[in-house]
């Protein structure tokens, strides 16, 4: 699974943009082993590294937007990734003083 696959879908879906961050984290998955400069030592990585996707769409997109990602992420592996939805409670686009939906 790349990160390229579930920015894909969700174009497909009809996401008009996203933000991707590419990020380190400590949760309760396995981090890597890695190998000290000279090769002969190894030690656990002290972070994971993570693509973070960020996307912000209306309410009645959600469902097909959630769709979209597990279909392109699913391996079936610890590790495929989670996804959290909040809600916007105000938008602005600064550029044009724009609010609301129509600035999704």
């Amino acid at each position: 699974m790349s990160f390229t696959s579930v920015v894909d879908s969700l174009k497909a879906a009809g996401v008009g943009g996203t933000t991707i961050i590419q990020s380190r984290g400590v949760g309760s998955g396995q981090r890597p082993v890695m190998q000290g400069s000279r090769g002969t030592a190894k030690y656990e990585a002290e972070y994971n590294t993570l693509n973070t996707i960020i996307t912000i769409v209306d309410d009645s997109k959600v469902g097909d937007v959630v769709s979209a990602i597990i279909d392109a992420a699913h391996t079936g592996n610890r590790g495929d990734g989670k996804i959290f939805i909040t809600n916007v409670e105000e938008a602005f686009d600064i550029a044009t003083k724009e609010s609301g939906r129509n600035i999704i």
